[in-house]
Order: C-alpha cells, then structure tokens, then sequence
C-alpha cells in the first residue's frame, strides 16, 4: 500500500462535501508529473485530504476506490486520467501547513518541496507522523 496527499480548495471542494457525497472521481488535474502520480494510485492507498490556499491544513483520510480512468472532465482522447476516492474519516484536529513545516520528521515530505503540485505522494513515516500531528 502507498500514501498520498491530494488538494482542494475548500471553498471549490471541501472535505465536507467530499464526505457529504460519499467519494468522488478525482477529475481535473492538468499537470503531468500530478496525472503521474495518479497513474500509481491503487485501490486500498490511503490518501491524505488537504485544504489549500485558504485553509493550508490536512484535514482527513481518503481511500482510493478504483484506480486511474481517463478524466470524464477532460477532451476525449487526452492523456488525463482520475481516481475514484472515498472519505475514511476526519482527523481528530486538522493538521495544518506550519505545523508540518515546524516538524523535522516532514523536512522532506513532497508538500513542502512540490507545493504547487495537487496530487503528492506520502511515505509511510509521514503519513503516521501526519496523523499523529492530527490526534494530538
């Protein structure tokens, strides 16, 4: 199993509505190196929900459901590709960016080295460093 972080703005998809709607197909990615990455993404992964721009916090714990399908959203033919997601649970407190940036266990996570990028992958000391920040 691997781990991975995905962004939303809150205010254009938030982690209530994600839940709200019980998963969703994670469409509209436009960057090669992110399409990547979903690429890799296999059913079982758990997946970290970050609120960015407005919130910069992680704030659940997503599943991927189904692996990489072309993106309904994008021209037919096209290389992009999007995951079926499905919410697992909150994190207790979300978890937000200066605090992982405070944290040495995360000097390396690809957030803080990629941040423009929207689909990330999480090693596994991360993702329980992540979610133990979000327990405490």
């Amino acid at each position: 199993m691997k781990h991975w972080l995905v962004k939303s703005e809150p205010e254009a998809y938030s982690w209530a509505t994600f839940v709200q709607e019980d998963g969703t197909a994670w469409t509209g990615v436009r960057n090669y190196q992110a399409r990547n990455n979903l690429n890799l993404m296999q059913p079982g992964d758990l997946v970290l929900f970050y609120h960015s721009v407005s919130e910069k916090a992680v704030v659940g714990i997503a599943e991927v459901a189904a692996p990489a399908a072309p993106d309904a959203t994008a021209e037919a033919g096209s290389p992009w590709v999007a995951v079926a997601l499905r919410p697992v649970q909150p994190l207790p407190l979300p978890v937000s960016l200066a605090q992982l940036k405070a944290d040495a266990r995360l000097s390396e996570l690809a957030l803080l080295r990629q941040s423009r990028l929207s689909v990330l992958p999480v090693r596994p000391e991360e993702f329980d460093t992540i979610l133990a920040l979000g327990t405490k």
